[in-house]
Formats: structure tokens, C-alpha cells, sequence
């Protein structure tokens, strides 16, 4: 099938930490001046700034950061966590601690969830949106949480049994360890000459999956704190969890590194049974990942590449049937994450840039 490029009738601008591109890595820049909205000339949409506050930053783009009902969404700002207004754009904040990192929303109760670190771990608490009153959730000595489950009794996190830090040299701080983007990657190539950011990114994504440190993806109960371990390697380098946003015993997970190296993502249930990969590669130098499960928790859909830089796809698998629907997508049509509107009806792109595996001359 041809994938249509359709953007919402309304695009939402932050800076994020996980837009690809000249962003990654970057000093937070000093918003510019501009009209709060306008209409871009070239697609027709209306784009509306919803913050101008420098270090202002959405979510990585598979968390979730509405409230149920879709009329709120939350942020990171320089003094803690906010919320947007979605029908005035107004910003509250809610969470006035800069040392509080935001995870997501629920998608049961209105709360948001952050983590602070206390100690050699972190503590998890929760925030109503609506009048900001924050209460603890639970303690988590080792480890760091990436999702809650759809009625908000599971945290689902990853741990390593040693913190190497993929660019060497520039340890990153432990509320940012999520956010690949904090890290300005550099390395040399064969003739010596530095590579760019992406190339520079994938060197140091396999020096750290050949490091084979042993990993472990677990749960903790919201109300009692217990702590399960879900699954456990002694080689694989586990990443990107995500609980389903409709099942609450659905986990998706990856094999992280560079993609060409690994058949990437994997689901399984909370009791670890019924683990399944994904997306069985069949050629060389065939590549699949930013995963993310569809709002209606049926489908997985992900980038898909046969083989790296050449043809390009949104791939799906459904969980239910097996059932597999792939859209193709022209060089400039390609984006380093992709999403899905709650309507199922449209996806969207961050795009890339010219040094992006792409390689697109008008990806952005």
C-alpha cells in the first residue's frame, strides 16, 4: 500500500528531546520571537507554539502524555511538570520541582507520573492534573521505569547490572538516561574524520550491545511496591518497554543496537509467558524499530526498512491475528518516529534530515 503524507490539521511545537535532527544533542535554544500561531504556507495547517519558555520539552514520542479524556497534555518546563490546556493553550504548572523527571500520563485516572532520584534509586510519584496534589507511588532501588499499564497497578522498567554510558566520557544524568537525545555523539571514522551525529550514534550503540551487559525487565506492583522480574538476559541489551495502552497485561520490549545486528522487537505477557517476536528479519542489512503500539492496543506499528536506506515503510503487525499491513513511503516521506491518531485514521512524522539513514534531500 502507498502511505498518503498527512499531517493533522494542527501541529503542536515544543522542543523535544526526541526530535531527530539538528536538535539531538543540542544546548536548549532561546525560543525566538514569532506569532503564538500561523498557517505554514506550503501544507495550509495551522501551527500553534505552545510554549516559548526555553528547556520547555514533550515527551519521547511513544509515552503518553494526555489525560483520558484528550483535553490536557503534559510537559516538561525548567521549574517541573505542566499541563496544556488543548482548547486555550494555556500552560499551569503543576509540579514545581526542577529535580522531578517526567515519565507520562495514565490512561485510567487523570494523574501524571514522575520519578525523582533518592539515593542510589528513584521514587515514583503521581500528580493530578487537575489540582496538582502529588502522592507517592512506590520505591525503585535499582533500575528505571519506561511505562504504566492500562489500569495503573503496573510500573514496567529495565535494569543493567553496570551503567555504561554509550558516548564515552559524557556521563549522563540519571533523569536522562531515557532520552538518547541528551547525548552529543561523536566518534571518528575509518580515515580518521569525525561522523555525523547519526553514524557517530551507531558506532557507540554497538560498542555498547557487544558489551553483553546483563539486563533485566521488571515490574512493580503500584500498591504493594513488590518487584518482578519479567525477563532476564545475560547478553541482549533490553530497551523500550511499553506496556499496552489497552491490556493490562501486554508488554512490548526491544532487543536494542544497531538495527541491522538484531531481529529488534518482542512482546510477552507480565508473567513472561507467550513471548513472541515481532518482525523476523529476511535479507541483509534489513532494519525495523521505534516500535509503538496503535491507541486501540491492536496493532504494533513500526519503521521498517528493506534494506537500510532504500525502501522504505510504516510496517503493522496485529496481536490478535498475526494479521501484517505495511504502507510504503517515498525517500522525503520517511521520519525517524512515526505515530497514529486516536481516530486510527492518520499517522504522522517528525521527518529527517540529509545525514539521517534516510538520507533524504527534503525530509524535513
Amino acid at each position: 500500500m502507498k502511505l498518503k503524507a498527512v499531517l493533522a490539521s494542527v501541529c503542536l511545537v515544543a522542543v523535544s528531546p526526541g526530535l531527530a535532527g539538528a536538535q539531538q544533542g543540542a544546548a536548549p535554544v532561546a525560543a525566538q520571537p514569532g506569532p503564538k500561531t500561523w498557517v505554514d504556507p506550503l501544507t495550509k495547517h495551522r501551527v500553534v507554539r505552545i510554549s516559548e519558555v526555553a528547556g520547555s520539552a514533550s515527551l519521547y514520542f511513544h509515552q503518553n502524555s494526555y489525560t483520558p479524556q484528550g483535553d490536557k497534555m503534559v510537559m516538561s518546563v525548567p521549574e517541573g511538570i505542566a499541563a496544556v490546556d488543548l482548547k486555550d493553550w494555556k500552560v499551569i504548572t503543576l509540579v514545581r520541582d526542577p529535580d522531578a523527571q517526567l515519565l507520562f500520563t495514565g490512561r485510567k485516572t487523570r494523574s501524571v507520573y514522575f520519578q525523582k532520584r533518592t539515593g542510589t534509586g528513584v521514587t515514583i510519584f503521581a500528580a493530578d492534573i487537575d489540582s496538582g496534589k502529588v502522592r507517592r507511588i512506590a520505591d525503585v532501588d535499582r533500575g528505571s521505569i519506561g511505562s504504566i499499564n492500562a489500569d495503573e497497578t503496573l510500573l514496567l522498567g529495565q535494569w543493567a547490572a553496570s551503567d555504561k554510558p554509550l558516548q564515552p566520557g559524557m556521563e549522563r544524568k540519571p533523569q536522562d538516561r531515557q532520552q538518547f537525545g541528551q547525548v552529543n555523539y561523536q566518534a571518528l571514522g575509518p580515515d580518521g574524520k569525525p561522523l555525523t551525529f547519526a553514524d557517530a550514534k551507531e558506532v557507540r550503540m554497538n560498542e555498547r550491545l557487544e558489551a553483553g551487559i546483563p539486563m533485566e525487565i521488571f515490574t512493580i506492583d503500584a500498591k504493594t511496591g513488590a518487584r518482578k522480574v519479567v525477563v532476564a538476559s545475560d547478553k541482549d541489551w533490553l530497551n523500550h518497554v511499553q506496556f499496552s495502552p489497552t491490556d493490562p497485561n501486554q508488554i512490548m520490549y526491544c532487543h536494542e543496537g544497531p538495527w541491522h545486528k538484531i531481529d529488534r522487537i518482542w512482546i510477552m505477557r507480565t508473567d513472561g509467558t507467550d513471548k513472541k517476536l515481532v518482525h523476523k528479519r529476511i535479507m541483509n542489512m534489513e532494519i525495523a524499530g521505534h516500535e509503538f503500539f496503535s491507541p486501540d492496543g491492536k496493532w504494533i506499528w513500526y519503521d521498517l526498512q528493506l534494506p537500510r536506506g532504500q525502501d522504505f515503510w510504516v510496517a503493522g503487525y496485529e496481536l490478535a491475528t498475526g494479521k501484517r499491513k505495511w504502507f510504503h513511503l517515498e525517500r522525503n516521506e520517511w521520519s525517524v518516529h512515526f505515530n497514529l491518531a486516536p481516530d486510527l485514521k492518520r499517522f504522522s512524522g517528525d521527518g529527517g534530515d540529509s545525514e539521517m539513514v534516510a538520507r533524504a534531500p527534503d525530509g524535513k
